[in-house]
């Protein structure tokens, strides 16, 4: 103790910074803040061709999940992942929250409260809203030039889509018996791409799960499926559609539409609409 009060003393003399340091009272600096913080996947989807990458502080850990992102996982694990909670987001001390409409109120209080800029995205059910969309959150985040390119590029995908004769009955499944039915981003997808949904057509509307019985008692002539060739990640429903289909006698073509083009808009709309034109080509007429 003896030792330490002339350095004090001296301390006192030369500034407080010399003093902080001796009496050991500087706890460690709070993270610097900024950026963009998403807790919104679709968000993180747009966001990452939007701006650059050092602008996103972080994605919402959904992007990290191979059954909910919709980009890229190598990419999604370049960033800090959060959960969503107020807590965690405040601390961060972002310049900008993007978050679901579906967002709590008591999240939303907490965002205010702490004085948060934030931006709630809805889930556009039509490619015209998707578009609005990506509008709103190009000019919140000052990319207005980016925004206006990954519209063009979506606007590009649906004028290369020309499918020629009838539609063809199609089902989609997105995992599981989970099917998307009508009044959807995916519903709007496949009939621009020359399908008809077949589950609208069995009356089911929005997602939802599909009983098997349909499918045999009524095949679609196409099957979109989320598992690749050879894969039985989801080996369950995909034996019960193989059994559908083989019960059914009918010729029903199975291609792999991947999960990660059936949870967002924006710039997927073009990666879907390119795979759907694919499918509908094989298929012929």
């Amino acid at each position: 103790m003896s030792l330490l009060l002339p350095a004090l003393s001296k301390a006192l003399r030369t500034g407080p910074v010399l003093l902080c340091l001796l009496a050991a009272a500087c706890a460690d600096q709070p993270p610097r803040g900024g950026g963009i913080v998403s807790t919104n996947p679709c968000a993180d989807a747009m966001l990452v061709e939007l701006v650059p990458h050092d602008r996103i502080a972080s994605i919402s850990h959904y992007s990290a999940d191979p059954a909910a992102t919709s980009i890229d996982l190598a990419l999604a694990r370049r960033f800090r992942t959060n959960a969503g909670t107020a807590e965690e987001i405040i601390a961060m001390r972002p310049d900008l929250v993007v978050a679901s409409a579906f967002t709590s109120p008591s999240t939303r209080e907490a965002f205010a409260r702490a004085g948060m800029k934030t931006l709630y995205l809805d889930s556009p059910v039509t490619i015209d809203a998707s578009k609005k969309q990506v509008r709103e959150l190009a000019a919140a985040v000052g990319a207005i030039a980016a925004g206006q390119a990954m519209i063009a590029r979506i606007d590009h995908a649906l004028a290369a889509t020309s499918p020629s004769g009838p539609q063809v009955p199609a089902l989609l499944w997105i995992g599981g018996n989970l099917v998307s039915g009508g009044g959807t981003l995916l519903h709007e997808m496949m009939v621009k791409a020359g399908f008809s949904d077949h589950a609208a057509h069995y009356g089911l509307q929005n997602t939802g799960y599909l009983p098997i019985e349909h499918v045999l008692i009524d095949p679609p002539r196409v099957m979109l499926v989320p598992d690749a060739a050879g894969r039985d990640a989801d080996s369950r429903a995909a034996q019960m559609r193989a059994w559908a289909i083989a019960r059914s006698n009918a010729k029903v073509h199975q291609a792999h539409f991947p999960r990660s083009l059936a949870n967002c808009g924006g710039p997927v709309i073009a990666k879907a609409m390119t795979r759907l034109a694919e499918v509908r080509r094989e298929v012929g007429e």
